[in-house]
């Protein structure tokens, strides 16, 4: 067991190396990605799915990039939405800024996975949102 741990410890400056794939905040950490591993496209939106907890009551929602559209009492902002440039259907994955106007307060700013939304998801009482796919059109 210590010695797989030990070989997977000592195997990920490797995949650290090559290029970076930038967000669109510049504050925010960038995710290291080697350069042939992945290649990624830009979608113009994206669909997203919201739930609020208190009704049960799931909704689709659909936002441009750099649009911001209102989910109860949230704002949802899209940066950009990514996905393999093979498969539009595949990894989606969309950096969000959601805030709470009410309170002038941002709840979530950052890269949200859609086949892994639990992974960097809004933490918020009522609300969940989170990415279905990009769109291209």
């Amino acid at each position: 067991m210590r010695l797989a741990a030990a070989l997977i410890c000592a195997a990920l400056p490797v995949f650290a190396q090559g290029t970076i794939i930038t967000t669109p905040n510049e504050n925010a950490p960038l995710p290291d990605v080697a350069e042939d591993d992945v290649r990624a496209a830009t979608g113009t939106g994206a669909e997203l799915r919201g739930l609020d907890k208190t009704s049960g009551i799931s909704t689709p929602v659909s936002v441009s990039a750099g649009e911001t559209v209102p989910f109860g009492r949230l704002e949802v902002t899209l940066g950009e939405c990514r996905y393999p440039e093979d498969n539009i259907t595949g990894e989606g994955y969309a950096w969000l800024t959601i805030r709470d106007p009410n309170r002038d307060v941002t709840l979530f700013d950052g890269w949200m996975i859609a086949s892994s939304p639990a992974l960097n998801a809004l933490d918020h009482p009522r609300y969940d949102v989170w990415v279905i796919r990009c769109t291209t059109a």
